[in-house]
């Protein structure tokens, strides 16, 4: 095994290692969005380069193996559709109303809490998703890019190249 190899097999490792903290990390901010600095965008913009990470560390054709570009655009879809229905959900009332807190659906605590925020959380999931969504297409988009200028793997050297001069 040269040099260039054990690289790769570190970079894979600890992509591998990082990717479940990373979406975690994004959905504790998604979820904390009404309470701290964060939301659906920070959150959904963290998740999206977990997936980039493992698009960095194993390449284009593993993350088309493994990712359906039409799978991400259907959650880019679903997640507009989510916040626009939340959205118009009170428009009896009011644009943005918080429909949850009068017909008490949702379960209320102090201000301040987790669940002190009405329709808010949920609203910062469809974002998150939209935004997740499209930020891994773009990376998916980007890596056709580098594949049309020439057939590199993972770690950027060409395909079947064996790193050091031999």
């Amino acid at each position: 095994m040269n040099k260039d190899e054990s690289i790769s097999v570190i970079v894979r490792t600890v992509a591998n290692l990082l990717f479940c903290f990373i979406i975690v990390y994004g959905l504790y901010i998604i979820m904390h969005g009404h309470l701290s600095p964060g939301g659906g965008f920070q959150g959904g913009v963290i998740i999206a380069a977990s997936a980039a990470l493992l698009f960095v560390a194993y390449g284009y054709k593993f993350a088309d193996e493994k990712y359906s570009e039409k799978g991400f655009t259907f959650l880019k879809s679903a997640g507009a559709l989510a916040f626009t229905g939340l959205a118009f959900a009170g428009i009896g009332i009011a644009f943005f109303y918080n429909i949850f807190w009068h017909e008490q659906i949702v379960l209320y605590g102090p201000p301040g809490t987790l669940f002190s925020a009405g329709i808010i959380p949920f609203m910062n999931f469809a974002v998150g998703t939209k935004v997740l969504a499209g930020i891994v297409i773009g990376v998916f988009t980007l890596g056709l890019f580098q594949m049309a200028k020439g057939e590199t793997d993972g770690d950027g050297r060409e395909e079947g190249g064996g790193g050091a001069e031999e």
